[in-house]
């Protein structure tokens, strides 16, 4: 029984070893040199959210940053604004607000390109803008 065992082992021990040779596992491949180099940047793209609503109206105002990390910024005067540039392939931007006012509005624009604008009429207005194809 315990040659059995020892016998099976090196067998398939054996057929590993020669597994290995026929699939190329030790074929080590590389890169050409001078290829790391032509890598180019992305584009960077320029994320514009913003809140706006009648004058001297205070929001509370919740948004995705271009490292989409959830931010607050509270009792804000409207209008508000975040602008940043990313170099990211691609940017998830989220807004949601209400106001103290019977109306508010948001807009997302991506490279000077609207994606999203919403506005609503309500007491204490909530809104909110959604793009995830930028």
């Amino acid at each position: 029984m315990l040659l059995t065992a020892v016998f099976v082992l090196a067998l398939a021990g054996f057929a590993v070893y020669r597994l290995h040779g026929i699939f190329a596992s030790h074929d080590v491949t590389s890169t050409p040199s001078g290829f790391a180099n032509d890598v180019a940047p992305f584009n960077p793209k320029r994320v514009l959210i913003e809140v706006y609503g009648p004058p001297r109206t205070v929001a509370t105002i919740t948004y995705l940053d271009v490292d989409a990390q959830p931010q607050r910024a509270d009792a804000v005067v409207l209008p508000w604004s975040y602008d940043a540039t990313t170099t990211k392939p691609a940017v998830a931007a989220n807004v949601s607000a209400q106001g103290d006012n019977d109306w508010i509005g948001c807009r997302i624009t991506i490279d000077n390109e609207v994606k999203d604008e919403r506005t609503a009429n309500a007491l204490h207005a909530f809104t909110y803008c959604l793009d995830k194809s930028g």
